[in-house]
C-alpha cells in the first residue's frame, strides 16, 4: 500500500469517527442532492453538515468518482486533463520533475482537472485552466499577495495561485514559492 493509499484509509477512518457515518453513507447523501457540480458539493458539506473543506472536498471528489482512488488508470486523468490544451502539458511535465525534486517524501494525486502534489498535507495543485492559461495552487498562508501572486479566496484549495502561460514563467520566483510551500506542508 502507498503513501496516498495510507492517507487516503486513514481520512476514511477519520470520516467515520468524527461524523459516525461511513464514506458511502456520506455520498449517498450528496447524491440524493443531484447537484452537477464539485464545488456545489463542497458547499453543501460545510454549510449544511459543518465539515472541513478537506472531509467534503473527499466526499465530493469521490461521488463524482474525479479522484485518483476512482480512477484505473492515474496516468489516463493526466492525459483527459490535456485534451485540447496539449500546448500547455510541457508546463505540467517540467513542475513535476521540479516539485518532486523537492524530496523523497511526496505525493502524487491526480484529479480530472489538477494534479495535486502532498506532503503531509497538500501543497501545491497544477493544472490547465483553460486552453492558454496554467494555474499553480500553492499554500502560503499568512504570505503576502503580489500582482503575481494572487491571493485566493478564504474557502479555496489554496491560499495563492500564479498564472503561467508558456514553460518560461517557471521562474526563481515560482520555485521559492514551491518550495515555501512545500516546506510549511507539515506545519
Amino acid at each position: 500500500m502507498d503513501k496516498i493509499d495510507k492517507a487516503f484509509e486513514s481520512m476514511i477512518e477519520n470520516l467515520y469517527k468524527i461524523t459516525g457515518k461511513t464514506l458511502d453513507e456520506w455520498i449517498t447523501i450528496v447524491k440524493n442532492e443531484n447537484f452537477n457540480k464539485h464545488g456545489e458539493i463542497v458547499k453543501f458539506l460545510k454549510e449544511q453538515h459543518q465539515l472541513t473543506h478537506g472531509y467534503a472536498n473527499l466526499i465530493g471528489h469521490r461521488s463524482k468518482s474525479s479522484d485518483a482512488a476512482s480512477a484505473p488508470d492515474k496516468d489516463d486523468l493526466i492525459a483527459q486533463q490535456y485534451k485540447g490544451k496539449e500546448a500547455l502539458r510541457p508546463i505540467y511535465e517540467a513542475l513535476k520533475v521540479k516539485v518532486l525534486g523537492l524530496g523523497n517524501d511526496i505525493e502524487i494525486a491526480p484529479k480530472k482537472a489538477n494534479v495535486s502534489f502532498r506532503r503531509a498535507k497538500q501543497f501545491v495543485l497544477i493544472g490547465p485552466a483553460t486552453k492558454t492559461r496554467f494555474e499553480v495552487g500553492l499554500f502560503l498562508k499568512n504570505f503576502p499577495a503580489t500582482e503575481r501572486l494572487i491571493a485566493e479566496k478564504e474557502d479555496a484549495m489554496c491560499t495563492h495561485k500564479v498564472n503561467l502561460s508558456k514553460i518560461e514563467d517557471i521562474d526563481e520566483e515560482l520555485l521559492t514559492w514551491i518550495t515555501m510551500s512545500y516546506s510549511n506542508a507539515f506545519k
